[in-house]
């Protein structure tokens, strides 16, 4: 099996954290998504390009809202923030988030107000997908304001000295304009990362594990309709052929018809 040098996305619940790791692969580098409060000590060991910290239903001000390790800081690993993600940064390093006076959710007006890799080729205003209660009213010691928009004066913030990102945007949905670009700027310009990702040698390596870890027994797959039981059922064909027999489950809740 290939070991790929990852991006994780530390996933804070938000409806939006497969589409982050789809955007990260779309750009040929291989992501993961993990839990929120994995240590970071495991992190360390996978040797990451970047961390991104997804969005998320909570407020960092409430007790019990979900943080990450605070040693992800001090690891040297660039950092991205996405809307909770990046009031999860300010909030832990030492700034202040609050409930917004006026909630956001819809398009608005960013406003680049200085420049930096992350907006490279990038125009100076772009509209931009927001959707938040919460907003960061003021900056940690050591972090700055890149961007702001109507409601939002911190839209895009950064460490002076460390590669430590945040947006209160997601740039991960289509409605964000440039939002691909602000990805690449992030990943190929702050991280300096490689292209290790390509669904088709994905598919022959995970065919080939499959094989492997089989060999010459038969296996069982219970098939319910679903992509992911269809897609397993599949690559474990290609790999052991009639050894595999499938078996259909009727759960009550497919299509009529």
């Amino acid at each position: 099996m290939v070991e790929r040098r990852p991006v994780l996305v530390l996933n804070f619940g938000s409806q939006y954290v497969q589409l982050i790791a789809r955007r990260v692969r779309e750009l040929g580098i291989y992501s993961e998504i993990v839990p929120y409060n994995i240590p970071a000590k495991d992190i360390e060991e996978k040797k990451p390009y970047a961390l991104i910290l997804s969005g998320g239903p909570a407020s960092v001000y409430e007790k019990g809202a979900p943080l990450p390790d605070h040693g992800i800081y001090e690891l040297g690993i660039p950092i991205l923030g996405i809307c909770y993600g990046l009031q999860v940064i300010a909030h832990q390093k030492g700034g202040k988030v609050e409930r917004a006076q006026r909630q956001e959710y819809g398009r608005a007006r960013l406003r680049v107000l200085e420049k930096d890799l992350l907006f490279d080729g990038l125009p100076e205003e772009f509209d931009v997908w927001m959707s938040h209660a919460d907003k960061v009213v003021l900056l940690p010691e050591g972090f700055k304001t890149l961007a702001s928009s109507e409601n939002s004066p911190h839209a895009v913030i950064r460490h002076e000295k460390k590669p430590i990102y945040g947006v209160q945007f997601h740039p991960e949905v289509s409605h964000t304009f440039y939002g691909k670009e602000l990805f690449a700027n992030f990943l190929f310009g702050v991280c300096g990362a490689k292209k290790n990702w390509d669904m088709g040698d994905f598919i022959s390596e995970k065919v080939e594990e499959i094989r492997s870890t089989v060999g010459s027994e038969k296996v069982v797959c219970a098939l319910s309709g679903g992509v992911d039981s269809t897609v397993a059922a599949l690559l474990t064909y290609r790999a052991i052929g009639d050894n595999l027999k499938c078996i259909f489950v009727d759960h009550g809740l497919l299509r009529k018809g």
